[in-house]
């Protein structure tokens, strides 16, 4: 029985691990791959009831949140590394994980129907979306601005990615160019990254989960609908145009964006035999 608890609690371990890298992997979702290792349900139970059978779920999640942690870092110092080498092909590397992801997220947000309202929330997010994006970046110089109140932000965004399964933030923190310095403060163990994005993360995860269980039940089609837009409108601007891409180094970013495609792919086939 007790080598049963030791594997048991390695598995769950594991798991974090790879639930770790859906937070800071732009179109992998956190909450997705915990739906894909049989967590997302008890998880997203725990935290809106967090009070409800505290001790035995902590204990449950306790490796699941270590393995998380560990996931993080881990894939923060290979991140590091490549955007140092090769920004644009990881970027369209990103792009490719995200184009891989839509046809499962639109196949998520048509499940419990959809109808012409459905495509004009869609279209509305998106264009929304789109114009905020582009005035938040024609505003801000040279990148947005990165203090406390912003890696706070970064951290509640990184946590709906938990909450809400299929949704990717991670491409909004690129477009903000606050991915790749994230990336590197984690690699770097920078305390002035890590402890403001964790506690937006844990404020967001507390304070929204009970939320989210409720829309989901009221609205879940729409809400669905508008995540597509919001994750077409922030895909788009984070296409790098300012890139000479003759030669190698277009190939390079088509190689790139068919691995990301493919990586995708294979998490979404994943999702859908276990969830």
């Amino acid at each position: 029985m007790q080598n049963d608890n030791i594997a048991s609690w390695i598995i769950r371990l594991i798991k974090g691990v790879f639930i770790g890298s859906g937070f800071i992997l732009p179109g992998v979702s956190g909450g997705a791959l915990a739906a894909v290792f049989g967590l997302y349900e008890r998880m997203i139970k725990f935290l809106a009831n967090i009070t409800r059978d505290f001790a035995a779920n902590f204990l449950f999640f306790l490796p699941v949140g270590i393995g998380g942690l560990c996931g993080v870092f881990i894939f923060s110092v290979f991140l590091s590394y490549f955007f140092e080498v090769a920004e644009t092909p990881l970027t369209w590397f990103f792009i490719g994980c995200i184009a891989g992801t839509l046809p499962a997220l639109w196949k998520q947000a048509g499940e419990q129907g959809r109808k012409p309202v459905h495509i004009i929330a869609l279209i509305l997010c998106l264009a929304v979306a789109f114009a905020f994006l582009r005035f938040i970046d024609q505003t801000v110089e040279n990148a947005f601005p990165q203090n406390t109140y912003t890696w706070v932000m970064a951290g509640a965004l990184i946590a709906l990615g938990v909450i809400v399964p299929g949704l990717s933030t991670s491409n909004l923190l690129l477009f903000l160019q606050m991915y790749a310095p994230m990336t590197r403060g984690f690699a770097t163990f920078d305390f002035a990254i890590i402890i403001p994005i964790g506690i937006g993360g844990v404020i967001t995860v507390i304070a929204f989960a009970r939320l989210m269980a409720f829309v989901f039940t009221k609205a879940y089609s729409t809400l669905f609908h508008s995540i597509i837009g919001f994750v077409l409108a922030s895909t788009l601007l984070i296409i790098p145009l300012d890139y000479n891409y003759a030669g190698r180094n277009g190939l390079l970013c088509g190689a790139t964006t068919i691995l990301g495609i493919a990586v995708a792919r294979w998490m979404c086939r994943l999702e859908e035999r276990y969830k």
